[in-house]
């Protein structure tokens, strides 16, 4: 039997600043280019081989401004060896056209949310025609797609979608289970060991808890052998009564754990390897 690259080892993903939370409620949350760049060479050093993008404009806001995605991109590659992965969910207002454009930024990879989720009080859409789409142009752009999972029932579509489109840029599976969303799947290791059994064979996964699920997903995904995703975007609050610092912070906490499991964070170049990430030089 052999094992793909990265099967000793922890992929340690960073997602710095997601669509939801306002910089006026949360001064630390890096918005700027130069704080995302700043942010992302922190977290790199502590342990991340892996950057989860989202993007805001000058207001603050969120957005999905092709230019600014380009920039972000190229001046990520320029200083750090981080795999950069750029969210195609944008926020629940996104319309699909704008989502779509995304993989015109040419990142490594991008999401790709494989079904439609209550999401707190919106709705996160995602049309099956959509998916596909994404799918489709990931491959023909060589992005790899990393499916996000937030309802066990987004595994049997992902089996669908491969069956019915064949394998993703890079011919390797990777998906990330998103615990913890109301309106989702909930965040703990029941659920985790339940969505284990539905993922195709072969596959990798990291698994995300939202809120106070963090600590509980990161154990159950370590404890079976899965790799992790943390940050900003998921949740700000580093213990009971403590606000998170930094995503540093949390991808400390992640990579400590990870050592203490015996799987070490691996390095960018070991998780371009376990998820087949061509360069796009």
């Amino acid at each position: 039997m052999t094992t793909r690259p990265g099967a000793h080892g922890t992929l340690i993903t960073v997602a710095p600043t997601g669509a939801e939370l306002d910089k006026a409620d949360v001064p630390n949350l890096p918005v700027t280019l130069e704080e995302l760049v700043g942010t992302a060479r922190d977290c790199e050093r502590v342990g991340a081989a892996m950057i989860h993008v989202h993007i805001r404009g000058a207001d603050t806001k969120p957005t999905l401004d092709l230019q600014l995605l380009k920039d972000t991109v190229a001046a990520l590659r320029e200083q750090t060896d981080l795999v950069v992965q750029l969210s195609t969910g944008g926020a629940v207002t996104d319309p699909e056209s704008d989502r779509l454009r995304v993989l015109d930024a040419m990142p490594d990879s991008a999401s790709c949310t494989m079904g439609t989720v209550n999401f707190g009080d919106d709705v996160f859409l995602n049309r099956w025609e959509f998916v596909v789409e994404l799918h489709k142009r990931m491959r023909e752009r060589r992005i790899v797609p990393e499916y996000e999972i937030f309802d066990l029932g987004q595994l049997a579509s992902l089996r669908r979608l491969l069956d019915e489109h064949g394998p993703p840029a890079g011919g390797h599976v990777h998906v990330d289970l998103v615990m913890g969303v109301p309106g989702g799947m909930p965040g703990d290791a029941e659920t985790l060991v339940a969505a284990l059994r539905a993922i195709p064979d072969g596959a990798t996964f990291s698994a995300t808890g939202i809120g106070r699920t963090s600590l509980p997903v990161m154990f159950a995904a370590l404890a079976a052998g899965g790799h992790l995703r943390v940050g900003m975007e998921d949740t700000v609050s580093y213990a009971r009564g403590e606000r998170v610092k930094d995503n540093a912070q949390l991808v400390a906490r992640a990579a400590g754990l990870a050592r203490i499991a015996q799987r070490p964070p691996l390095p960018p170049a070991e998780v371009r390897d376990l998820l087949g990430v061509s360069s796009k030089d």
